[in-house]
């Protein structure tokens, strides 16, 4: 009995392997995926909150497979709470034994820590928005050429004006098309748009650009008033926008060169504003700029979640103050663990039921199938919503649920390989020696049914990790603290400004997937019947 389950390969299988072996992007493949796959086996030793190794007061401790109490560690005197390590590593308690120490690992946080905005402090920004002035007036003419309804005119009018008697002409060298313009409004005619260049008669140095709409003759009466815009001549100078760090006591730009193009006046006095917003002071003031004012605001940002990568943090945080790096290893390793056992789950039903089957036909073909089809047309997300609420969500329940569903495919190539190889000579053969049906469909059938099984195996475990990632997205999946990709694609959705928390996760997600692709379709070339067509 001990070798009806035991699957010898045989050369034919040899030779397919190594064919396997000859196709270098699936070889490489296959290497880089276990790799990947075996550094996220060890993500504790990677990304934790808890020390590998500790030292304290002459006892070593392994704190990342110890649950310690400040109690045992500290004395009876002590709280029974969870340590701390980050805190206690820094106290007074820990550092005044020269010989005490802690070896961390590359990463100093585990995937559901939620981070301190204080650490992030050295990473605060002031933006100094900077608005140069733009001169513009817009004013309405009467028939005697008088002003109404004026907005924005105080530069364009720097000597003392009375707008109740004086006439624009009275300021301003108005050309003789300008007038005829205005003539032509008053009098219900059509007319162009005009803009040309006017001085100012006493301050000959201030010109403006006078510019009119045009006029569509009008059907009931002519206008009242007649609107003439004024503007600067040169163009306006666009805001800008400098953001600085504080490191130590020095003001530094981050965007040097919109700073360097800074009038030297405007400089020195942003600087003192940047110093103000970092100490928390409200700093804003008007600065004088090139021939005219600027407004130059300076505002604090503080530390929000998420935040972009920063040294100690090479992706990112997310929405929860929890580190980006440590959510996708650990999630790779959910992912990779879950596709692989749903796989292997969905194999060993999916060739239970299909060599069952093929081998035997008649009628348990038929109420296989018939079960099979009705079992297939059950609604899989509902099934997952309601065992959620039921139930409760969780690895082991997701797994229990995927894999009442993920073995009807393989069901029926097992069933339609079986169908055709039990009518062969070999299959009789072994009848004939009175060996059970067990030995035969697993020691004679089976291993010559094996090309579907291995070339679909990588397919199947894309299926359960995008699966997977899908259902995390749509908050079907696993629950909420537990690292996943698809979770953190769902808060990228939210914060779709927040890149990194698109990119890194779906970097993975696409990595993984690719290389299992590749290492698919090379077991596909390696397996391909038309290259041997050997009956074993």
């Amino acid at each position: 009995m001990r070798n009806i389950f035991k699957i010898r390969l045989s050369p034919i299988t040899r030779k397919r392997l190594k064919n396997f072996m000859r196709i270098r992007r699936a070889k490489w493949s296959l290497y880089l995926l276990t790799t990947l796959f075996v550094i996220s086996l060890f993500s504790e030793l990677i990304c934790n909150s808890r020390p590998l190794l500790m030292r304290y007061e002459g006892k070593l401790y392994l704190p990342f497979l110890q649950n310690l109490t400040m109690q045992k560690l500290a004395g009876s005197e002590s709280s029974a709470s969870v340590v701390s390590y980050h805190t206690f590593t820094q106290s007074d308690l820990f550092t005044k034994n020269a010989s005490n120490f802690a070896l961390w690992a590359p990463v100093r946080y585990s995937p559901g820590d939620s981070l301190d905005a204080g650490i992030l402090k050295p990473y605060e920004t002031v933006k100094v928005h900077i608005i140069p002035e733009v001169f513009a007036a817009r004013m309405n003419l009467l028939p005697d050429s008088r002003i109404v309804r004026r907005v924005g005119c105080e530069h364009f009018f720097p000597d003392p004006v009375d707008f109740e008697r004086d006439k624009l002409s009275d300021h301003w060298l108005i050309p003789q098309e300008v007038t005829d313009a205005v003539t032509k409004r008053f009098a219900n005619e059509n007319c162009k748009a005009l803009s040309l260049t006017v001085t100012h008669k006493t301050e000959t140095e201030l010109q403006a650009v006078l510019s009119m709409p045009a006029f569509t003759e009008r059907e009931q009466q002519p206008p009242k008033t007649v609107r003439v815009s004024f503007s600067q001549t040169t163009p306006p100078d666009m805001p800008l926008l400098v953001k600085f760090r504080k490191r130590g006591s020095s003001l530094t730009p981050l965007n040097t060169g919109v700073w360097a193009n800074l009038p030297e006046n405007i400089k020195s006095r942003t600087l003192k504003l940047v110093a103000k917003a970092f100490a928390g002071e409200a700093a804003a003031a008007n600065l004088n700029w090139k021939d005219r004012k600027a407004s130059v605001k300076c505002v604090l940002t503080p530390i929000a979640w998420p935040y972009p990568p920063v040294k100690g943090h090479i992706m990112g945080i997310d929405s929860a103050g929890r580190d980006v790096f440590a959510r996708v290893l650990y999630a790779t390793r959910i992912s990779m663990i879950f596709g692989i056992t749903l796989s292997l789950w969905a194999m060993f039903i999916g060739v239970i039921i299909g060599a069952m089957q093929g081998y035997f036909g008649g009628k348990i073909d038929i109420c296989g199938q018939r079960l099979t089809e009705v079992w297939s047309a059950m609604p899989f997300l509902y099934i997952m919503i309601l065992v959620g609420s039921v139930f409760g969500r969780g690895f082991m329940i997701l797994l229990l649920c995927y894999s009442l569903f993920n073995w009807i495919g393989m069901s029926y190539y097992m069933r339609a390989e079986f169908l055709r190889l039990r009518s062969n000579t070999f299959v009789e053969a072994a009848r004939c020696q009175g060996l059970s049906s067990a030995r035969i469909i697993f020691g004679h059938i089976l291993p010559n049914a094996m090309t579907p099984i291995i070339t679909l195996l990588p397919f199947t475990l894309i299926g359960a990790i995008g699966s997977l990632a899908a259902l995390d997205f749509l908050g079907f999946g696993l629950p909420p603290l537990t690292p996943s990709w698809g979770q953190l694609i769902q808060q990228a959705q939210q914060f779709r400004w927040a890149w990194w928390l698109i990119l890194f996760p779906s970097l993975a997600l696409v990595t993984v997937i690719l290389l299992t692709v590749l290492i698919g379709e090379g077991l596909r070339d390696a397996f391909d019947p038309k290259q041997q067509s050997r009956m074993e």
